[in-house]
């Protein structure tokens, strides 16, 4: 007679082969492999990570303490890659006569179709994720927000020593604003790309626009 439970037996050789160890940067790729434009990775479970990976989930715990620490990892990790891309798209647009806004915001709208799944972290968790999700893409808008602040004061000197109202604040707004719309546009088919970046790009030389106006004329109170 068949036992009872024969049917629940699965044999060794036909298990996934676990590895015998692991790197943080591989349950970083197996994280982001799980994820994508509709899924946050604030849903993964550890089990899943780990079983991505290959790895049994105790083994998870010699590289992060728990999830929390792997999505934080993941968004730190997402900003460095961001400020990468868009620090080259002003290298090109340096050596080129297109306006830098645009080709920024272009370079932007690409990572965002490429499925960069790590963009799509930054998109994501802001506004999805735990407070120490939410803690971690804001230091990483901060970090965007500096040094756009600084390119933003050296553009408007080298333009005829042009002054900006309140840099800082600029660069504020521009961030969250490209950030908003990007958000927006994970939501929407691809064919509105176009017209989202042309809004976009409206939008930022308003602010800036703005920005130098005021430093010119001052507001009356």
């Amino acid at each position: 007679m068949t036992p009872p439970d024969s049917h629940l037996t699965v044999p060794d050789d036909a298990l996934p082969a676990r590895k015998a160890s692991i790197s943080r940067e591989d349950l970083l790729a197996a994280a982001l492999t799980l994820i994508g434009p509709h899924r946050s990775v604030s849903t993964l479970s550890l089990r899943e990570v780990a079983r991505e990976a290959g790895i049994a989930p105790n083994s998870f715990y010699r590289q992060f303490r728990d999830m929390d620490e792997l999505t934080v990892a993941l968004i730190d990790l997402a900003g460095r890659s961001l400020r990468t891309i868009i620090g080259e798209s002003r290298q090109r647009a340096a050596s080129s006569d297109r306006s830098v806004i645009r080709l920024s915001v272009e370079t932007f709208f690409e990572q965002l179709r490429a499925d960069d799944r790590l963009l799509h972290v930054l998109l994501r968790e802001g506004s999805a994720g735990s407070d120490a999700f939410k803690q971690a893409v804001e230091r990483e808008l901060n970090y965007f927000e500096e040094e756009l602040c600084v390119d933003l004061v050296r553009l408007a000197h080298a333009d005829n020593g042009a002054l900006l109202h309140e840099p800082h604040l600029v660069a504020k707004a521009i961030t969250r604003l490209v950030f908003a719309m990007g958000g927006t546009a994970l939501d929407q088919p691809p064919e509105r790309d176009p017209e989202m970046i042309e809004q976009t790009a409206q939008m930022l030389r308003m602010i800036i626009t703005g920005a130098r106006t005021i430093a010119g004329y001052p507001p009356t109170r």
